[in-house]
């Protein structure tokens, strides 16, 4: 169940999944919302008390028109940590979540113990901005009408994203939309493609694992240069997972993250 919190003038809504033990904070990627972490969330609560975010502009959270910085996704995160009193915690996050984790670490270290950064480079520059995301989403054909034809479209696009967009629909009078707005995700997209993040990664000091999906377009290199720049760094590979590889290779997933976070836990 979903439970909210008043931060920097924004509604945002997050999952408390439960469990004991040091606090875990999930950050899903573009597009995503906490929910879609429940299965991972399964098998860290025995460890740690975990909590997802909705991020702004994504699931359950406010969803303002032009207030998608990467200062104001980190700031977001630093203030419900704050509130729930999270610190230091273990932060795991996918793509977008991934980038704002380590850029969180870097700018707060005293609330981070520790990053799993799943499937994104930090070579984030990209003079094409966000407009693959006005390209792609202009080609869903919403509204769908039943949940059976979005898990069919997304289906064919990829087996795993039946399970991973049908999460972040809802159903409305005219059928089933997409929880956040193009132009937000647009804009969200945009800086994250404004420039390189490499600073960033080297102002981690907090040990971390670096996962790529094995058939994902996130350059290999530059995945294990992250891993080596920070101090404690690593890098795993999940062979036949493309880039939401907690959905594609879940089993696998877990087999690369638990025994990283179990050393964190015990630390």
């Amino acid at each position: 169940m979903h439970r909210f919190l008043d931060v920097n003038g924004l509604r945002l809504a997050y999952v408390d999944f439960g469990g004991s033990g040091p606090a875990l904070l999930l950050l899903h990627g573009l597009f995503g919302r906490a929910t879609t972490w429940a299965q991972t969330a399964a098998w860290l609560t025995p460890h740690f008390h975990v909590v997802g975010l909705d991020q702004r502009g994504h699931g359950l959270s406010d969803k303002p028109e032009k207030a998608y910085s990467r200062d104001e996704f980190v700031d977001d995160a630093i203030g419900v940590m704050e509130r729930l009193d999270l610190g230091p915690a273990v932060i795991v996050g996918h793509s977008m979540g991934a980038l704002n984790a380590w850029v969180l670490a870097a700018r707060r270290p005293d609330l981070v113990r520790g990053l799993v950064l799943e499937d994104q480079s930090a070579a984030t520059g990209d003079p094409r901005g966000g407009a693959w995301v006005s390209d792609w989403l202009s080609k869903w054909p919403v509204p769908f009408l039943t949940m059976a034809a979005v898990r069919e479209y997304f289906h064919g696009v990829r087996p795993s994203f039946a399970d991973y967009f049908s999460e972040v629909m809802v159903e409305t009078p005219e059928g089933y939309r997409p929880l956040f707005e193009t132009r937000h995700m647009v804009q969200a997209a945009d800086q994250i493609n404004v420039r390189d993040h490499w600073q960033e990664i080297d102002q981690v000091g907090c040990p971390a694992l670096v996962v790529k999906g094995g058939e994902s377009d996130a350059p290999r290199e530059e995945l294990q240069e992250m891993a080596r720049r920070i101090p404690g760094g690593r890098y795993a590979e999940v062979a036949g997972a493309e880039h939401v590889v907690h959905y594609d290779k879940p089993r696998e997933w877990c087999e690369a993250v638990e025994p990283f976070l179990l050393e964190l836990r015990r630390a």
